[in-house]
């Protein structure tokens, strides 16, 4: 009985040049993808924040320095409502 029983490794083939890029790839996106989720759930720096809010605190100001003129109001006529004739 124990003749009958192979209990070689089976044999494997070697991993062509287009599978091999194909595994390098997905650990490469596997890699990238776990950046970016660091990247959501970390905070970014104060100093990247502070820039940001200076630079929309400095449009704000120019807007509001901007002299207003004349509010012009787009007029819409009312519609009319007539019967239709049948």
């Amino acid at each position: 009985m124990s003749a009958d029983l192979d209990l070689s490794p089976p044999e494997v083939p070697e991993p062509t040049f287009l599978e091999s890029l194909l595994r390098y790839g997905l650990f490469l996106g596997a890699i990238f993808q776990l950046i970016c989720i660091l990247a959501v759930i970390f905070p970014t720096s104060k100093g990247h924040e502070q820039e940001e809010t200076e630079s929309t605190d400095g449009k704000a100001s120019e807007q509001m320095k901007k002299p207003k003129g004349p509010a012009t109001q787009i007029r819409q006529k009312p519609k009319k409502e007539s019967k239709k004739k049948r």
